[in-house]
């Protein structure tokens, strides 16, 4: 019943503000892993990951650009397996 109520007010909250609704598919240890850190911070994962990504987009260009092309490189053997 909690998540049925929080969606309904993330659904409500979402029309408000006009915001659009992405999917995002994560393992299950990082899925954890995120519920553990938001829980900790009182905040739902969903809470911790909209701060988050606005946090990253706050970031200077460079800073971004920089942290993307980590990302990417050390992820490289995976994209190229999945794509």
């Amino acid at each position: 019943m909690r998540n049925a109520r929080r969606d309904a007010t993330v659904l409500a909250e979402m029309r408000r503000w006009n915001m659009t609704t992405m999917t995002l598919k994560i393992d299950d240890k990082k899925a954890a892993a995120l519920r553990q850190k938001a829980q900790r911070v009182g905040l739902e994962p969903e809470q911790l990951l909209t701060a988050s990504i606005d946090d990253l987009i706050a970031q200077p260009d460079t800073d971004f650009d920089k942290a993307v092309r980590r990302v990417l490189a050390k992820n490289r053997k995976l994209y190229r397996r999945l794509a």
